[in-house]
């Protein structure tokens, strides 16, 4: 196991740990954001492209944060939509063999080797998910979500899918196959939401905010009292 984390190996764990200090540095100040996935593949023509220009718009114009893989496609639509608002969009770059060209339309930029430090950049930062139409790397993102959300490992955020053409038939699959067989309980499907309308996002992404706030709220009476029992309760050392 030493002999493993000689040479190059031990540069790597110093790669790694270095793209996890930088996006705690880079991202603490953003505020409430909204990661948004999608494919890479669907250009300024596609319906997906303008739809998600709008719900992005829609996201920054209210005052969130939106993330992105950083590439082209659904990436580069969410970073305009929030850019042509002057909000503040942000792309996690990753170098990739092919497909991922970093878009113009991000303000703040980080660049990543690694796809699991990327990920939690992803969920660190966000309060909600908008996965519009995509491939493995979009599945990979909302599935990896909904298991963390599933098992208590988060605190749970709104999981939106977008574009009910697209995800249906998944969501069939989920309620017949993965319910029926008990692989899933039926109540693990609760968390996920599928829209087609932009203000819908915005609505379903506003009462998350909302409640999280009431929660925030609820728990500083608590904290206070706790700290002023701390204080009492302490020895003072003469």
């Amino acid at each position: 196991m030493v002999e493993d984390l000689k040479g190059k190996e031990t540069w790597r764990l110093f790669r790694i740990m270095s793209e996890f200090i930088e996006g705690f540095d880079e991202l603490s100040d953003i505020g409430p954001a909204v990661s948004i996935f999608g494919s890479a593949r669907l250009n300024k023509n596609n319906k997906y492209y303008k739809k998600c220009i709008e719900v992005s718009s829609l996201l920054s114009k209210n005052g969130y944060t939106v993330i992105t893989g950083g590439g082209p496609g659904i990436m580069e639509a969410a970073n305009k939509g929030a850019s042509m608002n002057g909000g503040v969009s942000i792309g996690l770059n990753i170098t990739l063999p092919k497909e991922q060209k970093p878009n113009k339309y991000q303000n703040r930029s980080l660049h990543f080797r690694y796809f699991f430090a990327r990920k939690v950049m992803f969920v660190k930062y966000a309060i909600g998910y908008v996965c519009m139409p995509g491939g493995f790397g979009t599945l990979d993102e909302f599935f990896e979500a909904l298991t963390l959300i599933q098992t208590h490992k988060i605190y749970p955020f709104p999981l939106i899918l977008f574009g009910s053409e697209y995800w249906s038939p998944l969501m069939e699959f989920m309620k017949k196959n993965m319910v029926k067989y008990k692989t899933i309980s039926p109540e693990d499907l609760d968390f996920i939401d599928m829209t087609d309308d932009p203000k819908e996002v915005l609505d379903i992404i506003n009462k998350h905010m909302a409640r999280k706030m009431k929660l925030i709220k609820s728990t500083e009476p608590l904290k206070k009292e706790e700290g002023l029992t701390k204080i009492k309760n302490k020895k003072i050392v003469p």
